[in-house]
């Protein structure tokens, strides 16, 4: 079971990074719908997709409004969303307005409240939680037979935030950490992550495999967050493997 990542950026697009989306092509699971959701065009498989929206920000929806494209250049007929309420109804008024996106497709919306916490799709066990950010946003946590994925996403990380409880024991976490240890004010006054507060939280989580993304678009190179640094000076306090997402990354989940 691979994990495609299609948009790793937060905010907006810059040269080399699409905004937040991340396709698992063998469930047809989708991780937030940014910019970068243009692209599972070449991967979907079958009829039916899930769309996961952790929360309506610009950078993880936008790409809802490039679905026509998809349905007339591949099989699929039936588009799931999963998003809290009040996120969907933002959407649904506002992105999806008649006034700027003049034909909408036919999505089949689930409101997360009304599922309840855990809720299941085929063989995927599938819990939400919530956290702190700007508005509001949640976080996924997805458990197969053979491996697990949790997602967490535009938030203020510490080792004491509560969705720690959610992700303990997972094989991968995909969290955001938009910003380096040089912008931890910005990081706090934005409602998102910084390189040390993530390395450190998801060390004492016991977190083995951390893919880190959603990085500010300003901060380009192979090591947006000064990762190198913080590593080196906490090295002893950091998950086993580390690795920064970058558009056009493939992850075998299933790999021990």
């Amino acid at each position: 079971m691979k994990l495609h990542c299609l948009g790793t950026a937060g905010y907006h697009p810059n040269d080399t990074r699409h905004t937040s989306c991340y396709f698992i092509p063998e469930k047809n699971f989708v991780l937030d719908a940014g910019s970068g959701f243009y692209r599972i065009g070449k991967l979907v498989r079958g009829e039916t997709l899930h769309v996961f929206l952790s929360h309506s920000h610009l950078d993880h929806v936008l790409g809802l409004t490039f679905v026509l494209d998809l349905v007339a250049t591949s099989q699929l007929s039936n588009i799931h969303l999963y998003a809290q309420a009040e996120k969907a109804e933002a959407i649904r008024n506002h992105l999806l307005h008649p006034m700027l996106f003049p034909v909408v497709p036919a999505f089949h919306w689930h409101i997360l409240e009304e599922l309840g916490n855990v809720f299941t799709i085929d063989d995927a066990r599938i819990e939400w939680f919530p956290l702190e950010h700007p508005g509001g946003s949640v976080g996924f946590r997805f458990d197969w037979k053979t491996t697990s994925l949790a997602y967490v996403t535009d938030t203020t990380c510490s080792v004491d935030s509560a969705y720690w409880k959610c992700v303990q024991g997972v094989e991968w976490l995909l969290h955001e950490c938009n910003f380096s240890d040089a912008d931890k004010e910005l990081a706090i006054k934005t409602g998102h992550s910084w390189t040390t507060a993530v390395l450190q939280a998801a060390f004492k989580a016991r977190i083995q495999r951390l893919l880190l993304s959603h990085f500010n678009p300003l901060a380009e190179g192979m090591d947006p967050i000064q990762l190198t640094e913080s590593t080196a000076a906490s090295l002893r306090e950091t998950p086993s493997e580390i690795l920064l997402a970058t558009d056009g990354l493939v992850l075998d989940l299933d790999r021990l």
